[in-house]
């Protein structure tokens, strides 16, 4: 019973859950706006702005400010979020640019009247841009501030 009171009280825990949340809940409204529903969405990754970077600055920010720089633990919430963030920006961001290309080099075969290669369409949405990253780092931040003003 106290493991989850234990949980709820945790800022540490509180600040990028809260990030993930609100960085996910943004993504949906934005989504919804520009391209109408969808639900498949709401499972996938990409998209303004970066839940990733949300919850791993979220993290890094109320390590650093609860336990301190110079903690271990810092360190650690430090290199998973470089990992997370460089991960989201460079490999997932070069996968879906190539998704993309080869969903259009299929498409193109059709319109020529040539046979489709009888591949699955790859996913057009799984890294981040720049702005996406920084979108999402931002809300971390602010996240991560007003759980450590929290008054307990």
């Amino acid at each position: 019973m106290y493991i989850l009171t234990d949980l709820f009280l945790n800022k540490i825990f509180i600040a990028p859950a809260a990030a993930w949340l609100i960085a996910q809940a943004l993504k949906i409204i934005i989504d919804c706006y520009i391209c109408g529903f969808n639900r498949e969405r709401l499972v996938e990754s990409g998209g303004m702005p970066s839940s990733h970077a949300a919850t791993v600055v979220a993290l890094v920010g109320i390590t650093g400010a609860c336990i301190g720089t110079g903690s271990f633990e810092f360190a650690l919430a430090f290199f998973f979020g470089f990992i997370t963030l460089y991960d989201a920006r460079g490999v997932r961001f070069e996968t879906q640019r190539q998704g993309k290309a080869l969903n259009n080099l299929n498409d193109e075969r059709e319109e020529e009247g040539k046979q489709p290669l009888d591949i699955k369409r790859f996913k057009e949405k799984m890294g981040h841009t720049m702005p996406e990253l920084l979108a999402g780092g931002v809300i971390g931040i602010i996240c991560a501030v007003i759980v450590y003003y929290l008054p307990f």
